[in-house]
């Protein structure tokens, strides 16, 4: 069984805000493959679905950005699911908004849901997909930024659309280094 977690706020004030780029994804990858998040559990809205031999979970958490380990660990512990099979799509302010980077394990960063799922599950070593989502202006807060309405440029559309593809790719049973190799140019 593979978890693919959306991180992101839960709420109608966060939505299409830069920080829930992962939920934006996971909304963009469950319409293309008609998976309803009609399921609630694990502190999350998921659904699941299966793709040949193999069982999928889409997720995002209800329990908002800064814990959303708790939501990964549940997940694991409930349906006995290993780190290397859980991939986090999430926002990264370090990438410009038409870029996407795809990665088997690493720091948090800056970012407080990779602080949360890594403190919760003990490990650096599970896949993300960082969708950029371009710097804040230097006089902007970094909690401003992150929670203001995402623009939707070209390039902003862009990057969740390659994210988009990079997951459904991953689903359809590519290996995360041929899809590291496609996307990460």
């Amino acid at each position: 069984m593979k978890l693919i977690v959306g991180l992101g706020n839960i709420g109608k004030e966060y939505e299409n805000t830069n920080h829930n780029a992962g939920f934006m994804v996971l909304d963009k990858v469950a319409e293309k493959l008609d998976v309803k998040f009609s399921e609630r559990g694990c502190d999350a809205d998921y659904g699941k679905f299966k793709d040949g031999d193999e069982t999928f979970i889409l997720a995002k958490p209800r329990t908002y950005m800064n814990e959303s380990g708790r939501a990964v660990k549940s997940f694991m512990k409930k349906f006995d699911i290993e780190i290397s099979d859980v991939v986090v799509v999430l926002d990264d302010i370090d990438l410009e908004p038409s870029k996407i980077r795809i990665r088997k394990s690493g720091s948090a960063g800056t970012h407080n849901g990779l602080k949360s799922i890594i403190a919760e599950t003990k490990s650096e070593n599970f896949n993300r997909i960082r969708v950029g989502i371009g710097k804040k202006n230097e006089h902007q807060d970094l909690a401003d930024f992150v929670l203001s309405k995402m623009r939707m440029t070209n390039e902003q559309v862009q990057g969740l659309e390659k994210a988009t593809e990079a997951v459904l790719q991953i689903v359809g049973g590519e290996k995360i280094d041929i899809v590291m190799s496609k996307f990460n140019g």
